[in-house]
């Protein structure tokens, strides 16, 4: 049995947060050349949509990017740390184009981008015991995705974790290698953070509208899940 676990020192900083939660199982992850062009435009599209979060000068007062910006301020950070939904948003400011990547970091990057939320997913086979979300001890293992040396995790630093250390640091800023989505990934649980009433009404629409999609894309069906203070556990697999 596995469960996502998110354990109260996260409550004491957001006890009004939601955690969304998608399981799916069974889809074929490979990249296909012939598909491309479809992710291209799916993630255009969702660019475009996402210009109704840009509406302040600087990129910083827009609320999208004020409300992650002062929740990061809340928890220990390594400098430089910004949400990833920021990092998306950062890009469409830019007018720089999306690449697509593979099909499920697509589908979860358009949602992120058309509802202003920050979305990860992780490789379901490849977290060791429970997925969990807290404050880290400090020096939990991590190897960022693209690096090739350890960058464990600092102390009082939300994390997401297993029994092999960190999986993703600062909530959803970096990605670990160990647990990435990639090709071969045919199991996965997708998450959407919100940290107040407003985002957690865009982050259930959000999930709801990335199960649809997983669903078209993989022809599979995916579990839904929502975590809170009152509720901040459930089985996953």
């Amino acid at each position: 049995m596995k469960k996502v676990i998110v354990d109260t020192t996260f409550w004491e900083v957001f006890p009004e947060a939601t955690i969304e939660l998608l399981v799916i199982e069974g889809m074929n992850n490979q990249v296909d050349l012939s598909n491309e062009p479809g992710f291209t435009q799916l993630l255009d599209q969702a660019a475009k949509k996402a210009q109704v979060y840009l509406t302040e000068e600087p990129f910083s007062q827009n609320e999208v990017i004020a409300q992650w910006r002062k929740a990061f301020t809340k928890f220990k950070t390594k400098k430089g740390a910004r949400s990833s939904i920021e990092a998306l948003l950062k890009r469409v400011s830019q007018g720089r184009k999306f690449l697509p990547i593979n099909p499920l970091v697509d589908c979860y990057n358009s949602i992120s981008l058309e509802y202003g939320v920050p979305c990860g997913g992780e490789d379901l086979e490849k977290i060791k015991g429970h997925l969990q979300l807290g404050k880290a001890v400090g020096g939990e293992k991590f190897l960022p995705l693209g690096a090739l040396d350890d960058a464990p995790a600092l102390p009082e630093e939300l994390i997401y974790f297993d029994e092999e250390g960190a999986i993703c640091r600062c909530l959803n800023w970096r990605e670990a290698q160990r647990t990435m989505l990639t090709e071969e990934t045919t199991k996965a649980v997708l998450v959407i953070e919100s940290i107040n009433e407003e985002q957690a009404f865009r982050g259930a629409q959000a999930m709801e509208a990335l199960k649809e999609l997983t669903e078209k894309t993989f022809n599979i069906t995916g579990k839904r899940s929502t975590l809170t203070a009152e509720n901040p556990e459930t089985v996953i697999q």
